[in-house]
C-alpha cells in the first residue's frame, strides 16, 4: 500500500479486470450474511448441536479475520493475481464439500476453508484494483468494489432464503460456486503484480492472533453447554488471555509486526474501532439470530424471512452514498458515524415489540431505521478510519482496521447466538417437564429453539400439547430475543457518544499542517 509496487502496464482490459474482482468479492459478503438463513434447513438436514451450527458461520469468520493480514502480505511477495487464483480455487473447493457434506462437523471444517480462500481472495481483490488503476479510475474503481460488497451483504439473506425454500439449502452453496467459477474463468485477463520490497511475513503474530480467536469463540461456544463457570471455559478464556499477552509481546518485537499497536494510542484510532465493534453486535449479531427467530417462533419459511432481512439490508445499497454526501455537504464525519450508531441502536430498542405472530408491517419501521443507520456508518466508516492517522501509516491503519473489523464480527456472532441460548434454557427449563416429561434436556430444547428449530422440539410432546407447547417455547425465545435487543441497543447508543466525543480534535492540540478527522473528507478508500 504505502511501499512501491511493480506496476503493470496499463491495457484496454482494465473493465475486465473489474468485473472479474468483483465477481470474486462478491461472494465474501455474501457468505456473511446468506449462510445464517440457511442454519435452520442445515441443522434439521444433518443434525448437530446449536454449537456445531455455529461453527457454520463463526469457522469462516475466524478463519478469515485470522489470515487476513498474511494473506495481504502473501499477495505483495508472491503476487496478487496468483494468490487471488488461489483464494477462489480454494474457496470452490469448500463449497463443493459444503453441498457433498454427510455432516455438520465436514460443512464446518468446509467453511472454515472457504475463511481462508476469502482472506486470500478480499487481499489480492483490493491490491489488484489499486495496481491496475491511478487517479480518478482508482477511485471509481474502489467506489464500484464497495458497492460489490454492500450489494451482496444486503442481498445475501433475501437470495438465501429463496433459494433454501426452492431447492434446499444446498443451492446457496450451488450459486455460490457457480459465482466463483465465473471469476476463475475470467482469471486470464487479470494482470500480475508484485511488491518488490515486501518484507518478512509475521508467521509468530498470525498463529498467535489465530488461536486467541479461536479459544475465545470455543469458550463463547461452549459456555451454554458445559456453564460459564466450568473448568473447560474458564480454561480457554485463560488460553485466549495469555495467547493475545504473548501476541502483545510478539508484535512488539516483531521487525514487520502483523499490528503496529502503538496505533492504538491514536485516540481517534481507537475510536473507530470501538465503533467497529458495536456496529458488530447490533447488526452483524442480527443477521444471525434474528433468521432464526423469524423462522423458529414466528412461523415464517426460509423465502419469508429472507424477504423480510431485506428490510434490514436494504437501506445498504444506497444510504452509504447518502453518508458520503453528508460529509461531502460538510457534516463531520464524527456527527455521521454517531447518527448511525444511534439509529441502530433506536432499531434494536424498537425491535423489541417483535412477538410471535407479528407481522411484517410491525417489523418494518425497526428494521429499516437500524438498516440505515448500517448504511450510513458504512459509507464513511472505512475513510475514517485510514484518516486518522499520518498517511506512511494508512496501509497498517486499513489492514488493522479490516482486521478487527472481522474479529469484532466472528466474536459478536457467537456472543449473542450463545446468550441467546443460555436465555431461552432459562426461560423454558421449569416449564419443559410439563410437556416433554422429567428427563427432558432443557439444554438440548433451548439450543434447537435458538436455531430456529423450535417445530423439531415441539415434535416430541404429545399431539394434544403441541399447539401450548409451541407458544410456551415462541414465548421463551421472545423475551430472550429482548433481552439482547436491549443490550445492543445500549451498547450501540453509549458508544455512539463516547465515539463521538473521541473523535473530537481539540484545536490547540492539533499538529501543524494537519486536519481534524471531523473536518476532512475521508477517502473511502486506502490509496
Amino acid at each position: 500500500m504505502s511501499t512501491p509496487d511493480a506496476r503493470p502496464a496499463a491495457g484496454n482490459r482494465t473493465g475486465l479486470t473489474l468485473l472479474v474482482v468483483c465477481l470474486g468479492v462478491l461472494i465474501v459478503p455474501l457468505g456473511v450474511s446468506g449462510t445464517p438463513v440457511a442454519l435452520p434447513d442445515i441443522g434439521r438436514e444433518l443434525g448437530g448441536s446449536l454449537a456445531s451450527l455455529q461453527w457454520v458461520v463463526n469457522a469462516y469468520n475466524v478463519m478469515a479475520a485470522s489470515l487476513m493480514m498474511v494473506a495481504g502480505s502473501l499477495a505483495d511477495l508472491l503476487g496478487r493475481k496468483r494468490m487471488f487464483a488461489f483464494g477462489t480455487g480454494l474457496y470452490a473447493v469448500s463449497l463443493v464439500a459444503t453441498v457433498l457434506a454427510p455432516s455438520v462437523l465436514v460443512v464446518d471444517i468446509a467453511r472454515g476453508v472457504a475463511g481462508v480462500g476469502a482472506a486470500a481472495l478480499m487481499t489480492s481483490a483490493t491490491a489488484i484494483v489499486a495496481t491496475t488503476f491511478d487517479g480518478a479510475a482508482r477511485a471509481k474503481a474502489f467506489a464500484v468494489a464497495g458497492m460489490t460488497l454492500g450489494a451482496g451483504l444486503a442481498l445475501g439473506p433475501t437470495t438465501s432464503g429463496l433459494l433454501v425454500g426452492a431447492l434446499g439449502w444446498e443451492s446457496v452453496f450451488y450459486a455460490h460456486l457457480a459465482l466463483v467459477v465465473l471469476s476463475m474463468l475470467g482469471l486470464p485477463f487479470l494482470p500480475e503484480s508484485r511488491n518488490p520490497d515486501a518484507g518478512r511475513i509475521d508467521w509468530p503474530g498470525t498463529i498467535t492472533f489465530s488461536l486467541a480467536l479461536v479459544l475465545f469463540t470455543l469458550g463463547i461456544i461452549q459456555g451454554p453447554q458445559n456453564g460459564w463457570l466450568s473448568g473447560t471455559v474458564l480454561g480457554l478464556f485463560a488460553g485466549s488471555l495469555v495467547l493475545v499477552a504473548v501476541f502483545a509481546v510478539v508484535e512488539r518485537r516483531h521487525p514487520a509486526p502483523m499490528f503496529d499497536l502503538s496505533l492504538f494510542k491514536e485516540r481517534r484510532f481507537l475510536a473507530v474501532n470501538l465503533l467497529n465493534v458495536a456496529f458488530s453486535f447490533g447488526f452483524i449479531g442480527l443477521l444471525l439470530v434474528l433468521p432464526a427467530y423469524l423462522i423458529g417462533a414466528n412461523g415464517a419459511s426460509s423465502e419469508g424471512a429472507g424477504l423480510i432481512m431485506l428490510l434490514l439490508t436494504g437501506p445498504v445499497l444506497f444510504c452509504p452514498l447518502i453518508g458520503g454526501k453528508m460529509v461531502a455537504a460538510g457534516v463531520q464525519v464524527r456527527v455521521v458515524l454517531g447518527l448511525g450508531l444511534l439509529l441502530i441502536a433506536v432499531g434494536c430498542a424498537w425491535l423489541t415489540v417483535a412477538h410471535p405472530g407479528i407481522s411484517v408491517a410491525g417489523l418494518a419501521g425497526p428494521l429499516l431505521v437500524a438498516g440505515v443507520g448500517v448504511g450510513l456508518i458504512m459509507g464513511v466508516l472505512d475513510g475514517a478510519a485510514v484518516s486518522t492517522v499520518p498517511p506512511e501509516r494508512a496501509g497498517m491503519a486499513a489492514g488493522m482496521f479490516n482486521t478487527i473489523r472481522l474479529a469484532s464480527e466472528a466474536i459478536a456472532a457467537v456472543i449473542m447466538v450463545a446468550a441467546l441460548a443460555s436465555m431461552v434454557r432459562s426461560r423454558i427449563s421449569d416449564g419443559l417437564s410439563t410437556y416433554l416429561g422429567s428427563g427432558a434436556s432443557a439444554g438440548t430444547a433451548a439450543d434447537q429453539v435458538a436455531s430456529g428449530d423450535a417445530a423439531g422440539v415441539v415434535a416430541d410432546a404429545p399431539a394434544r400439547l403441541r399447539d401450548s407447547f409451541l407458544d410456551f417455547l415462541s414465548q421463551g425465545h421472545t423475551d430472550a430475543l429482548r433481552v439482547i435487543l436491549w443490550a445492543s441497543a445500549v451498547l450501540c447508543a453509549l458508544t455512539a457518544v463516547v465515539v463521538h466525543l473521541m473523535l473530537t480534535e481539540p484545536k490547540e492540540s492539533a499538529p501543524a499542517g494537519s486536519t481534524p478527522v471531523e473536518s476532512r473528507e475521508p477517502s473511502l478508500v486506502d490509496d
